[in-house]
């Protein structure tokens, strides 16, 4: 059965030389396949638990699916060990009747890493894409419940801390966290792939019908790379936060896509890369 953590015995040694035998919590690593309609569709490797929202949120981001109608089932399909126990590490999920199947390729049926959001795509032009619902510009002046106060931002990576169970026992885990832009959260979810994190917020969120998520924040634990700024993009959530930088390519698609972009967000600072307007007491850079 798919494992959330294993513990391992090991061998510390310290910079004097001495040695110490212990017994370490790792975090688990096991492949989950996707399937669409009984076709696969893609495997990633993932920290079992919340299979059903990363398979939902992975389908956000292939653009198969945008509002929770659009899905009639989501199951365990068959697959055993070598003692024959179930492993849980297939996920078939069934749409509903009139919604079209990722195309069927040969190319598309593919190995993600738990370190690449978008490994396996056929073509650059598959890359970038477009969310199902419409966009807000960042330049506009937001409403005063969507206004982004920079005391509560800077609170959200120690609210995410917090909660981090699974990093807590293994240190070997990303997290994303969905708040309010009062600094509620809503949902956290922890991976050994930080995109499997997002996937598997978004993929609570589409499950919940609460897709497009505006307003809110997605605050991640760590980098801001492009396609976790395209997994919010397509989820419509209009501000993600990191407590590390983001890359060039990250806030070129941020600008583009109107999303408000932070960095650094640790401490007692921020760095607005994108959609500063969205910030209260805020203008944006010039």
């Amino acid at each position: 059965m798919a494992r959330v953590s294993t513990r391992r015995r090991t061998l510390m040694i310290d910079g004097e030389g001495r040695r110490r035998e212990r017994m370490e919590l790792l975090a688990g690593e096991e492949p989950l396949e996707v399937r669409v309609n009984g076709r696969s569709l893609a495997v990633t490797m993932r920290t079992p638990g919340h299979d059903f929202d990363l398979a939902a949120g992975f389908l956000v981001a292939e653009t198969v699916v945008h509002a929770r109608e659009q899905i009639a089932q989501i199951s365990y399909g068959p697959g055993v060990d070598a003692s024959g126990m179930a492993t849980y590490n297939i996920v078939d999920v069934t749409l509903a009747p009139g919604v079209p199947p990722p195309a069927a390729s040969a190319e598309r049926a593919v190995y993600t890493s738990s370190s690449c959001g978008i490994c396996g795509v056929s073509s650059i032009e598959e890359v970038t894409k477009e969310p199902a619902f419409p966009r807000r510009s960042a330049d506009g002046v937001p409403s005063a419940g969507e206004q982004l106060v920079p005391e509560v931002l800077l609170a959200l990576p120690g609210a995410l801390r917090e909660r981090q169970s699974q990093f807590d026992k293994t240190g070997g885990t990303h997290a994303a966290g969905l708040f309010t832009t009062g600094g509620e959260l809503l949902c956290l979810r922890e991976d050994v792939g930080r995109h499997n994190a997002v996937d598997k917020v978004v993929g609570w969120a589409l499950r919940d019908g609460r897709l497009p998520l505006r307003p809110a924040v997605l605050q991640v634990s760590g980098r801001a790379s492009f396609e976790l700024v395209q997994k919010a993009h397509l989820a419509g959530i209009e501000t993600l936060a990191a407590v590390s930088a983001p890359s060039a390519l990250a806030v070129e698609l941020a600008d583009d896509a109107g999303m408000t972009l932070i960095g650094f967000s640790r401490g007692d600072r921020l760095t607005v890369y994108a959609g500063a307007g969205r910030i209260a007491g805020a203008a944006a850079p010039g």
